[in-house]
């Protein structure tokens, strides 16, 4: 769609929107040069307004990239200051009893159900993977859904659902055996043959992990498919794995539920990201 030529002020806004809305794509000035019916060096002008005010704000990265082949792609990211608010907010909310639930789970529907705190995670777990090639963010249904989808966002690239029980909608699955951390059974999940391709580069998010069992059996699914971990982060971990199985994650929170009450604390991603 075309536009006459408009004021910069009104090419501002909507430059802002279509950017935030299009994350780490590649927008050719020329682009933008038709859209607003303006020149390549006004364009120019106005992505140094907005790459200046984005790293004032700490809402993003504008990159600028030179030659024939170039153009600006948005990175948004979050700075330190404004993630501990985010992990602070969120420590905040879980620290209350009522949240407690038999077998030392906790209690986060609501959280997880809230655009505005799913697109803090989003954003937060979208920061530490800024300069790294996302090609898939995968989850297992169904409390990870919402999450892997507001990081998916941020990284603009798909999500994929890995489920308990094959659903017929899907086709042909790849079906992987796990121990599940909390019970020491052994469960089982699925994903459709045509979610993931070889080779590709897959970070994995989920709710809540205690054993990891769950999340060890995605990374297992992530083997099936001969793609590339690139990395691990759950929004909750317990503080009482009980042996888990593993090692490098990211999470955002550590949480302790026993004897009916529940105690919150900052998990390893402000010392991982920002020390």
């Amino acid at each position: 769609m075309e536009f006459l030529k408009v004021r910069r002020s009104d090419r501002l806004i909507d430059m802002t929107r279509y950017l935030l809305e299009r994350p780490h794509t590649l927008i050719p000035l020329t682009f933008f040069a038709e859209r607003y019916g303006s020149a390549k060096s006004s364009i120019s002008e106005d992505l140094t307004i907005l790459k200046r005010t984005f790293q004032a704000r700490g809402t993003g990265l504008l990159e600028t990239i030179p030659g024939a082949a170039g153009g600006t792609r948005f990175l948004p990211y979050i700075l330190k200051e404004e993630a501990v608010q985010v992990v602070n907010h969120l420590i905040e909310q879980m620290s209350s009893n009522t949240r407690y639930l038999p077998g030392g789970y906790v209690y986060m529907s609501d959280l997880l159900g809230n655009p505005a705190t799913l697109r803090e995670i989003g954003r937060v777990f979208a920061t530490q993977y800024l300069n790294q090639d996302v090609d898939a963010v995968m989850t297992i249904a169904t409390k990870g859904v919402p999450i892997a989808q507001s990081v998916a966002d941020f990284l603009n690239v798909p999500f994929v659902i890995v489920r308990h029980d094959t659903e017929i909608t899907e086709g042909s699955t790849v079906n992987v055996n796990y121990v599940s951390g909390s019970s020491t059974r052994i469960e089982k999940m699925s994903l459709s043959k045509r979610s993931l391709k070889p080779d590709s580069n897959v970070l994995i998010v989920d709710d809540y992990m205690r054993g990891g069992g769950t999340v060890g059996g995605m990374i297992s699914m992530v083997e099936e498919f001969d793609a590339n971990l690139i990395g691990v982060g759950v929004v909750a971990e317990s503080t009482a794995p009980n042996g888990r199985s593993i090692g490098n994650y990211t999470s955002l929170m550590r949480v302790d539920a026993k004897d009916n009450t529940v105690i919150s604390q900052p998990g390893n991603y402000l010392d991982k990201i920002f020390n």
